[in-house]
């Protein structure tokens, strides 16, 4: 069961799906990579629509996602996956290397997912100059997971 919701997960993602990628979440899950800590099916969705509007504005020819390494029990999984887009405003092209891991509840749901993914070499990508001079300094770190929370409860705010 656990494959599978893996497979549902990016398969939505790939086709820039937020609210399919949330439905792969039990009600009480939690999430975590460099940018975010959330808790909640409903807080972790909107990480995805956002995520994905914002894919979809930058220009879907510029959005790719490859996943591979899928593995799971009926408790844990994991799986690799790059993503290929372009980042803000000045649309800088990004390569994100990201490993998943997962834990699911009786359901198949996804009850824990953490992202792992070098903050140096994305913010590098993401940020430029600042990212390559600073994106391995906690601050920088602390600075976007801030950012990132900012931008997700304006985001939220915004469709209430």
């Amino acid at each position: 069961m656990g494959k599978q919701t893996i497979e549902r997960l990016y398969a939505a993602f790939s086709n820039l799906d937020g609210a399919g990628m949330e439905a792969c979440y039990a009600e009480r899950a939690r999430f975590e990579d460099e940018a975010f800590v959330l808790s909640g099916r409903r807080q972790i969705g909107a990480m995805w629509r956002m995520l994905c509007e914002g894919a979809r504005m930058q220009g879907i020819a510029h959005w790719r996602l490859v996943v591979r390494d899928v593995r799971a029990t009926a408790a844990k999984g994991r799986a690799h996956w790059e993503a290929h887009y372009l980042y803000g405003p000045g649309r800088r092209k990004v390569h994100n290397r990201v490993d998943a891991e997962f834990e699911f509840d009786d359901d198949g749901l996804i009850l824990r997912h953490r992202d792992r993914f070098g903050m140096w070499s994305w913010s590098r990508q993401a940020l430029g100059l600042p990212g390559l001079l600073l994106g391995w300094t906690p601050w920088l770190r602390a600075k976007v997971r801030w950012q990132a929370g900012q931008q997700l409860q304006r985001y939220v705010e915004k469709r209430r």
